[in-house]
């Protein structure tokens, strides 16, 4: 009896020591937590901070940075929590990143398509400009030839015209350089009988008279 009474006291005291250790052991894991809240708390508004001046080239080397800041002075269950807030802020820029690049490819597309547009009817009007000129083109190298045609027959009609100028010329000239000649040669046969006509019973004015007329009808030829 007495044995059992021993036993309970023993377990008892046992007992209250397990709770008193217990509670001495919530004390100190609650301030442990309180440690550890403030610590998160200092290390959230840091993060946020950082946060704020990231940028997406830089987001591994801030990744680097914030896990070797927070390796060694922060416990497991704090580091967790760290990993984690930085895979959310991460993620977080991932998405606006990526929500910037896909309007920013929106609009380039958009861009793309209206440049795209705008070389295709400037194209087209290129190319109808340049077949009107080409069809104008071919119509004024045809006028240019038609009128180049005409002015070398015409040239052509000139040239057998003065061909057949000078050929008749050259005719009216021979034949008056031989009626000429056959008015000289009549002249001086005329000059050479009027010469052996005997002048020794012609009066001497009458001879004086026939020489002048002579030498006139001389010069004159």
């Amino acid at each position: 009896m007495s044995s059992a009474k021993q036993s309970a006291k023993r377990r008892g005291k046992n007992s209250e020591a397990l709770g008193l250790e217990k509670k001495r052991r919530e004390e100190d894991d609650l301030d442990i937590d309180l440690d550890l809240s403030s610590d998160i708390r200092g290390i959230i508004s840091a993060l946020q901070q950082i946060r704020d001046k990231a940028q997406m080239d830089e987001k591994r080397k801030n990744e680097e940075t914030i896990t070797r800041s927070f390796m060694g002075g922060v416990s497991d269950l704090n580091f967790h929590y760290v990993a984690t807030e930085v895979k959310s802020i991460t993620d977080e820029a991932k998405l606006k990143y990526e929500k910037e690049r896909q309007n920013f490819l929106r609009a380039l597309s958009k861009s793309c398509k209206e440049f795209e547009n705008s070389l295709k009817n400037e194209h087209t009007k290129f190319q109808a400009a340049c077949e009107k000129f080409n069809s104008e083109k071919a119509a004024y190298i045809q006028l240019f030839k038609e009128i180049f045609s005409k002015h070398e027959l015409e040239n052509e009609k000139l040239f057998v015209r003065y061909e057949q100028m000078r050929k008749k010329e050259k005719t009216a000239l021979v034949e008056l350089e031989k009626s000429f000649a056959e008015k000289i040669t009549s002249a001086e046969e005329t000059l050479q009988k009027k010469k052996q006509v005997h002048f020794s019973n012609i009066p001497f004015p009458a001879v004086f008279c026939l020489l002048r007329f002579e030498v006139r009808v001389f010069h004159h030829v």
